[in-house]
């Protein structure tokens, strides 16, 4: 029994260590292998995130749907220039557009129908609208402001028609003797200029709004003074 007893006390502490040293391998085992499982997790969640945020915003029809949005159609273009109304007192009106108060040489100068009495008459009560209509097929190539013949509407009513003029010897001093003036009206004295038979010639100047709305629509548009805030005049040119 001493001899069993002496096997015993040299034996076992040298059976037991390895026990221990297994488990201890096998825990660090278990915990490396949980780590790693960690680690492959979080790329795979982390890389297919963006991927699905990537894959929405090219399906969204919002990045469709935009380029249609913006497109806009053109907006019209807007100058400033100076207009005259002119007309001998028992003659006919008269409509002269100018760039420049210097320069004797209208962009436009049109000679209408309408009696200048008339026209007076009709700004009395705050509001003209001249509409010049040209529905000529055989004009339609030619530019808007060159066009001879105007069928002209006053305030909704026929008011026979408008001729596209070149300045006179007559009108070129007439542009000459107001160029000093932006805004205003008056009366020339009779015999003004080369005629002896001439009468008074009535005017109003002022700055208008040129607008152009396309190839075959403009129109000039009065801009009152501040102290007088009522007059409303506009000169619409359409090509239909």
């Amino acid at each position: 029994m001493t001899k069993i007893d002496t096997l015993r006390r040299f034996l076992l502490p040298c059976i037991s260590p390895p026990t221990t040293t297994t488990t201890t391998t096998t825990t660090t085992k278990k915990r490396l292998s949980t780590s790693l499982r960690y680690d492959l997790d979080d790329p795979i969640t982390i890389n297919q995130e963006p991927q699905i945020q990537e894959d929405q915003e090219s399906s969204s029809p919002l990045s469709i749907i935009n380029p249609r949005i913006t497109v806009t159609p053109p907006r019209p273009s807007k100058t400033m220039v100076i207009g005259t109304i002119f007309g001998n007192r028992r003659g006919h009106v008269w409509f002269c557009i100018q760039h420049d108060r210097l320069s004797t040489t209208p962009l436009l100068l049109l000679e209408l129908s309408i009696p200048t009495h008339q026209l007076v008459k009709e700004m009395q009560c705050g509001l003209v609208r001249l509409a010049l209509e040209c529905n000529r097929s055989e004009l339609n190539s030619v530019p808007l402001r060159a066009v001879p013949v105007w069928t002209v509407n006053c305030n909704g009513k026929k008011a026979g028609f408008a001729l596209r003029r070149k300045a006179s010897e007559q009108i070129r001093l007439m542009l000459t003797t107001v160029q000093s003036m932006t805004v205003g009206a008056g009366v020339l004295p009779a015999r003004f200029g080369s005629s002896s038979d001439s009468e008074e010639i009535m005017y109003m100047r002022a700055n208008y709004e040129h607008m152009v709305g396309g190839a075959d629509s403009e129109s000039f548009h009065l801009i009152n003074p501040d102290e007088c805030p009522g007059q409303e005049l506009s000169v619409f040119l359409m090509r239909t």
